[in-house]
């Protein structure tokens, strides 16, 4: 009989340690389980056993939000610079253009003048026209006269 008790508590003890282990070994199985900081090594990390830890796991969506608001913010940048770029372009096209229009007016104004006009008739020899020797003089039309509405 006290072989028999002595194997009972043999049984006992074996079955408490077997309890004891799968606890153990339940606990460290499970996701619950937060890693101490000082536990926190480069081979964790590297290894990727931080992601699998419960509070990277709640804070996934947070995470993706993050790096959504990255993307559009070095999307909205890039985009920005160009249309900056755009702009400079178009700025120096338009500086371009005004002084192409400015060198124009220039020229034109030039030629047209009365003294650059008389100058060209008289190097061409075979132009009719010559500059008049009588001062231009005012034609005054009196206001009841032949373009008058009078008929109506």
């Amino acid at each position: 009989m006290a072989e028999e008790e002595s194997l009972k508590e043999e049984v006992k003890a074996t079955e408490q340690k077997a309890l004891e282990k799968l606890k153990e070994l339940k606990r460290q199985v499970s996701e619950d389980e937060q890693t101490p900081v000082g536990a926190l090594t480069l081979r964790k990390i590297l290894g990727g056993d931080i992601l699998s830890a419960m509070s990277v796991r709640r804070q996934v969506w947070l995470i993706l939000l993050v790096v959504l608001f990255m993307v559009v913010y070095v999307a909205f940048r890039y985009q920005c610079q160009q249309d900056m770029i755009k702009i400079s372009q178009l700025e120096n096209e338009l500086k371009d253009a005004k002084y192409r229009a400015l060198s124009s007016s220039s020229t034109l104004t030039e030629r047209c003048r009365e003294s650059k006009v008389l100058e060209v008739l008289r190097q061409n020899c075979d132009s009719v026209l010559h500059a008049s020797d009588q001062p231009p003089y005012i034609i005054n039309i009196p206001e009841s006269g032949f373009f008058s509405n009078d008929d109506e």
